[in-house]
């Protein structure tokens, strides 16, 4: 069983940023999105994954199948990757939704969750020195007694009623900015305050709020588990 991290927050909120701290050797990117990253270098370090190039670290699909089974494949064909980032992951379900928008009735919204089920669950049945990271966009709505609640974003509620994403994993960290005294600045949250679902388990980190550090990250939550 893989470690698997979900990573909330709106857009700039250093999501995507975080991911530069990991080792691109150890690394492997499925940018759902395909847009290019926000650091420096990345097109170095992060080289197309195909037929031509198969020791490739990124790939940029919507596609559910081809996110499987490259998923399956990075755990299966590639030892020496111990990170493997899904960026941009709500798009996979936005893409598919936007895709069939012509189509009546309900069969397009049982795929959808199916395949959202079936991408964020697979990291339970990887190997175990593996970290999966689905980072997703975040969204707001009210529960019934009219407080603001902040969720994984996906494609709308009849998923949401179906597909709870974060029950699927056990750390959940949502980001954060605020205005420092040299500038902004970027953190994770690691429990909820009530209002979003972020979670993580007790005492595998220090304090509520931690840098947006991929690496940090995973080797608290490798420190944690060994």
């Amino acid at each position: 069983m893989a470690n698997g991290i979900l990573i909330i927050g709106e857009s700039g909120s250093g999501k995507s940023t975080s991911i530069e701290t990991l080792d691109p050797k150890q690394t492997f990117i499925i940018n759902v999105k395909n847009k290019p990253l926000p650091f420096k270098g990345w097109k170095a370090n992060y080289l197309p994954f195909n037929k031509d190039n198969p020791n490739g670290n990124y790939i940029g699909t919507d596609d559910p199948n081809t996110i499987l089974r490259t998923m399956q494949y990075v755990s299966d064909k590639m030892p020496h990757i111990k990170h493997l980032i899904i960026e941009d992951y709500q798009y996979m379900s936005a893409n598919e939704y936007m895709n069939r928008a012509s189509e009546a009735g309900f069969a397009k919204f049982t795929s959808i969750g199916k395949n959202i089920y079936s991408t964020a669950d697979l990291h339970n049945k990887l190997r175990d020195d593996l970290t999966v990271v689905y980072i997703n966009h975040p969204d707001e709505s009210t529960d019934a007694m009219g407080d603001r609640k902040v969720r994984a974003k996906t494609a709308g509620k009849l998923i949401d009623n179906v597909v709870t994403l974060e029950g699927l994993f056990t750390t959940v960290l949502f980001t954060k900015v605020k205005k420092g005294k040299e500038g902004m600045e970027y953190s994770f949250i690691t429990q909820s305050d009530g209002m979003t679902t972020a979670k993580s388990p007790k005492g595998m980190f220090d304090t509520l709020e931690i840098p947006n550090d991929l690496n940090y990250v995973i080797n608290k939550m490798n420190e944690y588990n060994n």
